[in-house]
C-alpha cells in the first residue's frame, strides 16, 4: 500500500483575472462543463469555487505524479471535481487507469483571497 499526497494554494484574484481576460478559452481549457455549471451557480462567490477547483486539480497532479510518464500524460479536464448528495467534493478521474487506486480523498477550502486543496491518494 502506498499513500501519496499533493497540496496547492492559489490567489483567487489570479483565477478571476484569467477568466476576465481570457474568458471561455480559459474556462474551457481548465474546467469541465459540470465544473463551469457548478461554479457559475455560485454567483458572487464563483471565483472562489473556480479557484478551489483549480487548486484541487494542481494538488491532484502532484499526488498522481508517480503514476504519469510525464507532465503531458494528463490534462486539466482529465480531473473533475464533483459534489456528492451531501455536497462534499470528490475527484473524478477521466482517461487514466485507476485500477491500482483504492481511494482518493480531497479537502478544499477558500476564503476571500485564497483557495487551498489537499489530495491524498491510497494505492493498493
Amino acid at each position: 500500500m502506498k499513500v501519496s499526497c499533493g497540496i496547492d494554494i492559489i490567489e483567487i484574484s489570479r483565477i478571476k483575472e484569467s477568466i476576465e481576460k481570457l474568458g471561455d478559452s480559459f474556462l474551457n481549457r481548465i474546467f469541465t462543463e459540470n465544473e463551469i455549471r457548478y461554479c457559475e451557480s455560485k454567483k458572487n462567490q464563483k471565483y472562489q469555487h473556480y479557484a478551489a477547483r483549480f487548486a484541487t486539480k494542481e494538488a491532484a497532479f502532484k499526488a498522481l505524479s508517480w503514476k504519469l510518464d510525464d507532465k503531458y500524460s494528463i490534462c486539466w479536464k482529465d480531473l473533475e471535481v464533483q459534489n456528492n448528495k451531501q455536497d462534499r467534493p470528490y475527484l473524478k478521474i477521466i482517461g487514466i487507469d485507476t485500477s491500482d487506486i483504492e481511494n482518493i480523498d480531497i479537502s478544499i477550502s477558500h476564503c476571500k483571497s485564497y483557495a487551498v486543496a489537499n489530495v491524498t491518494v491510497l494505492t493498493k
